[in-house]
């Protein structure tokens, strides 16, 4: 399959940083489920470098995305570095993962956040990040604590250049909000699907101040979503589950950033067509249903 992602769109990150719609996510690089084995390292890197040759220029990953000895940071690097020059890498920071968890379990202090973004610096051989996410909250909902002391430790990080543009992960309305009072929001990360868009009034606030939104899980989080709607618009495209969630997020709003993830070269190429399948007003209207 030829993918062809600039046919998905482009996005203006920030005002300045030009990405295409479709990106790619790293969290399955190091396991593809939740709970399994490793990935085959020679293969993830494999996905890494076909994925950019088929035209994906931004990258969401995190330091906390590792299992088994691999790790996301560690792999974008070695499979990618020297960067190509147009290559927007975003990334995480906010979550506490102790040794030995299996995901992190809690939040670092503002005090410890500008060390966990120099350690993206580091593991991805940076000097500066494109784009850094805070992630508040647990791994559910988002929590309604404020946010605005450690998002106020990124901002001053935007400003000694460290960081070029700032988001927020799995947030609130009120928590986004307090943020854009600190300083510019350029993306908004939290979960949101086709089949489970309980994040619609967040994503209508981005598109009225033009901040990109990148849902994570964009296919449905552990299983691609047993859906009838979605079933039906795949038999009527020749496509696939996958390719109708990813082509229904792009058709749903022009802010919407796709980033699904693999750690398999053949889901890769799949995910990645689905910027070329163009979903009918009939289809949208269906999924909205």
């Amino acid at each position: 399959m030829t993918t062809k992602i600039a046919e998905g769109g482009h996005f203006e990150l920030g005002g300045d940083l030009r990405v295409a719609r479709m990106g790619f996510g790293a969290m399955r690089l190091p396991v593809s489920r939740r709970g399994g084995p490793p990935n085959d390292r020679d293969i993830a890197l494999a996905v890494l470098r076909r994925a950019v040759e088929l035209g994906v220029d931004h990258i969401d990953t995190a330091a906390f995305y590792h299992q088994h000895g691999l790790a996301a940071n560690e792999l974008i690097r070695a499979a990618l570095s020297p960067y190509p020059d147009d290559l927007v890498i975003a990334t995480k920071v906010g979550p506490h993962r102790a040794p030995g968890d299996q995901y992190p379990t809690g939040q670092l202090p503002a005090a410890e956040l500008r060390g966990e973004v120099e350690r993206n610096l580091r593991e991805l051989g940076r000097d500066h990040l494109d784009l850094v996410y805070l992630r508040p909250g647990g791994m559910e909902d988002p929590g309604g604590e404020p946010i605005g002391e450690r998002f106020a430790v990124l901002a001053g990080l935007r400003d000694e250049g460290l960081v070029r543009h700032l988001g927020v992960s799995h947030v609130s309305a009120a928590q986004l909000a307090e943020a854009r009072e600190i300083a510019p929001v350029a993306a908004v990360q939290n979960r949101f699907d086709v089949t489970r868009p309980q994040d619609a009034r967040m994503l209508a606030v981005c598109e009225e101040a033009g901040i990109a939104y990148a849902p994570y899980f964009p296919l449905g989080g552990f299983g691609i979503p047993d859906d009838a709607r979605v079933k039906a618009i795949a038999a009527r495209h020749g496509a696939t589950a996958p390719q109708v969630l990813l082509a229904g997020l792009l058709a749903l709003s022009p802010v919407i950033l796709a980033i699904p993830g693999t750690g398999s070269p053949a889901h890769l190429e799949e995910n990645l067509g689905a910027a070329a399948l163009r979903l009918t007003a009939e289809d949208v209207a269906d999924l909205r249903s």
